[in-house]
């Protein structure tokens, strides 16, 4: 017989395995191996999305200084290609990334040997260096309709990246600085003839996932953004009262639903992890969120980076907001009420915007 959860279960689920109930993590580390990843983006409406993310979990307790300490000086964690993941799993990344390139992309490595060979090179006699640093050489010349356009070098680097040739070390303001994998991974990383299989790297990687969703949706499929999604076979298969389909719950979270919910309130970067897969977050909240930053002022209903507002084990409004960093305010243009909202969860709203503020180090400032 099929285990059939309710909907405030399979919610709960999703929000502790996300950290986001009362209970805080002790440390950006802990976070990010939860999580399994921070994904980079660069939109600063409020603040780039790792550090909204990283603040959703730690509160006062996080400094986007935490962040490039583990990134530049611990070592702790890592950029790979989009995304920061721990440096405790690299190697899983690193034995699945070579699959996840585009045949085409494959082709043109290979059609520029020699230019593969001098970035090497270069990085090995000076490295860390930024792309602009390195000659463009290349046999082949990049070509795409999109912003990689004519950027031989940066392409041949982020695909070196993702074949385990070259890594991140570091930021030189806004650009990456690039350097041998063997800089920066750690030394005892498992030679590639005795690497993780594929399929082994995969399974780790699915348990993993679902570790960090909690409840997903079996099977697996690429979004838009280059991650994986969905629970492959791993899990206990499930269905959620009221909604269509078969899930796959997480063992430990599901067992966990025996300690009670401590709930809280907290506002999220529209990358989280909780609201990413909008379908998921349509089926199991009744959440409905389009990230409307590409669409023109006029036909936006939420707002440019319209934060998802989580209060205990429902998302229930979107709040509108922008930093003016020159003013030192947060402007609240708007705060978007899904549900009927008592008091008890306005007053909650508004105390978390007040500590948002109070993080960036800025004044609320409302209509």
């Amino acid at each position: 017989m099929t285990l059939t959860l309710a909907p405030e279960q399979a919610r709960r689920i999703a929000v502790r395995a996300q950290l986001l109930d009362a209970r805080r993590p002790v440390s950006l580390v802990e976070t990010v191996d939860q999580l399994t990843l921070l994904q980079i983006d660069p939109t600063k409406a409020i603040a780039p999305s790792a550090d909204l993310v990283a603040w959703s979990r730690l509160c006062d307790a996080y400094d986007h200084s935490d962040l490039t300490f583990a990134l530049e000086q611990e070592r702790s964690l890592v950029e790979f290609s989009s995304f920061i993941v721990p440096m405790d799993e690299i190697e899983t990344v690193l034995a699945l990334s070579p699959g996840r390139i585009h045949p085409t992309a494959i082709e043109w490595v290979e059609a520029n040997k020699s230019f593969r060979t001098q970035i090497l090179d270069r990085l090995r006699a000076d490295g860390p260096l930024v792309a602009g640093e390195i000659e463009d050489t290349a046999e082949v010349r990049w070509a795409s309709t999109g912003w990689t356009n004519d950027r031989s070098v940066l392409r041949m680097i982020e695909l070196l990246n993702r074949m385990g040739e070259v890594a991140v070390a570091g930021r030189r303001g806004k650009l990456r600085t690039w350097d041998l994998a063997e800089r920066v991974y750690p030394a005892d990383l498992r030679p590639m003839s005795v690497e993780p299989s594929p399929g082994e790297a995969l399974r780790v990687e699915t348990v993993r996932r679902l570790a960090s969703l909690g409840i997903a949706r079996p099977g697996r499929k690429e979004s838009t953004g280059g991650e994986m999604l969905g629970a492959g076979d791993v899990g206990v298969p499930c269905t959620v009262a009221g909604v269509d389909g078969e899930w796959r719950v997480d063992p430990e979270a599901l067992a966990a639903l025996e300690d009670g919910f401590a709930p809280r309130t907290a506002l999220l970067s529209p990358f989280d992890r909780l609201v990413y897969d909008r379908d998921r977050a349509l089926d199991l909240f009744g959440f409905e969120y389009v990230l409307e930053m590409y669409k023109p002022a006029a036909k936006r209903r939420w707002g440019y980076f319209a934060l998802p507002i989580l209060h205990g084990e429902r998302l229930v409004g979107k709040l509108d907001a922008k930093v003016d960093r020159k003013k030192e305010r947060l402007n609240v243009f708007a705060v978007h009420e899904d549900i009927g909202w008592t008091a008890e969860i306005g007053d909650a709203v508004r105390a978390e915007i007040e500590a948002l503020a109070g993080w960036l180090g800025v004044e609320v400032v409302h209509p």
